[in-house]
């Protein structure tokens, strides 16, 4: 049977472990997600009764089907996951409605679905998925004529994918269904086909190598290090400025450390972090005095170019002293935050938010570390593992496709750089030792300019732009050969996804 969708009609759904991103409809030039909600839900404490409520921290392997968590403890987020095998999807707040009830001083077991990688519980993730179709979308699930791509984690078992069919199909009645691994669609975001995905999580870093189009399943890890880790040791450096303790100095320390961790949080979601290469200080390169006008115009830069050089002339006209203070100024790298009704003024100290990240050591004493349990690697130990992995002839492909993405990266620019520099102790330098399936080079990757709408978004939605462009390619073809078609799971059930999905097989 022959079957093809019109652009209008196709769902994107990117399941990430903490964020939910969705749109429907594949114009030429791909649209950025309409609807953006944490990946959480709600339930109020009178929806279920406390017997009923229980933790994963205390229940990690036990539970109905529906209540069991996934994932092994090793592996398993620091946030919250609330169980309760009587509540019903309904009985679940998600996305703006959730938001008004905590707003309103309700009282709310909050619980993260996705955050191990992993579903934690099947009627939860249900919830989210249903209020992103029939509440944002606002489909109509009698007369559903939409296909529905799915991007998420690629840890899930093959029953794990059969359910989430069943889940699409049964209970939504999508017309079409087709699952990508989220690495694969960061990848395709960046038009390549072969390289290693770095993604930054709230508190853990994926790193995943693909070779011609399919994950080195093997190769695949993790190393616990992610924004939360960030944000403490940032919290801790600014327990020195003056500026920063003046302002919020309360008397109750618990309160103080909040406020720190907020403020912490609010400077890198502002842009005001940068982060240098190995040993080095991060510099922009001078003007050579040569304009590429079309190559402004092409990556959208036109305001930059004409402030740059508006500030240029006003510098050339500035007094000596007055040039020599800015200099000084530049040099010191202050800047000046509202906080809470607070000027505060910050230094160079932000820009060593990501430190932990490639020195987990300078964590210690910033946050509490589990007994028996090893120091997390650095995130260039545990990439540079990850390669070692993989078979010798692939090595220099992945190399050669270093991307690092994560919501980090819309708000902290440089990462990809930083990575790149720390990682060259594992790719032979040395000309008289290399052979031709010896790695050269690691070349950082990026969302390319031509996505006019991705053009200003770092790396971070390339999981959505990488499934909208598999979206498009997917539902486009006529004889259905990658993606489920409500005749073929009523012929063959949810298995069906499997034989579909060349990914998952």
């Amino acid at each position: 049977m022959t079957i093809a969708f019109r652009d209008s009609t196709v769902v994107v759904i990117e399941t990430g472990r903490t964020l939910i991103r969705a749109g429907i409809g594949l114009a030429d030039l791909l649209k950025t997600p309409s609807l953006e909600i944490p990946a959480r839900v709600g339930l109020r404490r009178n929806a279920s009764s406390d017997s009923d409520l229980f933790e994963d921290s205390l229940h990690v392997n036990g539970g109905t089907e529906d209540a069991r968590p996934s994932a092994s403890t090793s592996r398993a987020s620091s946030l919250p996951q609330q169980y309760a095998p009587s509540a019903k999807v309904n009985d679940y707040l998600v996305g703006v409605h959730l938001d008004e009830a905590l707003a309103a001083g309700q009282d709310i077991h909050i619980s993260w679905p996705f955050a191990d990688g992993d579903i934690r519980d099947w009627t939860q993730a249900e919830a989210i998925w249903k209020h992103i179709l029939f509440h944002h979308i606002q489909l109509r699930r009698a007369q559903n004529e939409s296909p529905v791509l799915l991007s998420i984690a690629p840890c899930l078992s093959r029953d794990s994918y059969s359910r989430i069919s069943q889940i699409f199909f049964e209970r939504f009645n999508v017309a079409g269904f087709s699952i990508l691994h989220r690495p694969m669609a960061q990848l395709y975001a960046a038009n390549t086909l072969s390289g290693i995905v770095v993604d930054i999580g709230h508190d853990r870093t994926d790193i995943t190598p693909v070779y011609n189009g399919f994950m080195v399943e093997e190769a695949r890890t993790a190393t616990e290090l992610g924004i939360k880790d960030c944000q403490a040791y940032l919290a801790q450096l600014l327990r020195a400025n003056q500026s920063v303790m003046a302002a919020l100095s309360p008397a109750d320390p618990e309160v103080l450390d909040r406020s720190l961790g907020e403020l912490a949080k609010k400077i890198w979601e502002d842009g005001l972090v940068k982060v240098p290469s190995d040993g080095q200080t991060a510099e922009i390169a001078e003007d050579d005095g040569v304009t590429d006008i079309a190559a402004i115009v092409v990556a959208g830069r036109e305001k930059a170019v004409i402030e740059a050089g508006t500030k240029k002339k006003l510098n050339a006209k500035a007094s000596a002293a007055e040039q020599a203070r800015a200099r000084e100024i530049e040099a010191l790298d202050l800047v000046t935050i509202q906080f809470r009704e607070h000027s505060i003024r910050l230094g160079k100290e932000r820009h060593r938010f990501c430190e932990p990240l490639f020195d987990p050591s300078l964590l210690r004493g910033v946050r509490e570390l589990v007994t028996g349990v090893e120091e997390p690697k650095p995130v260039q130990d545990a990439v540079g593992h990850a390669v070692s992995l993989t078979e010798v002839d692939m090595r220099q492909y992945i190399w050669a496709g270093l991307f690092v993405t994560g919501e980090l990266t819309n708000h902290v620019k440089g990462i990809g750089v930083a990575l790149q520099s720390r990682l060259a102790p594992f790719i032979l330098s040395n000309p008289d030792q290399q052979n031709d399936v010896q790695t050269r080079s690691i070349r950082v990757l990026t969302v390319p300019e031509y996505f006019a709408e991705y053009r200003d978004k770092g790396e971070n939605l390339a999981a959505f732009l990488g499934s909208s462009i598999v979206a498009k390619a997917t539902f486009n073809d006529a004889h259905g050969k990658n993606f489920v078609s409500k005749a073929d799971y009523v012929e063959k059930g949810p298995r069906a996804i499997i034989e579909m999905s060349a990914s998952l097989l």
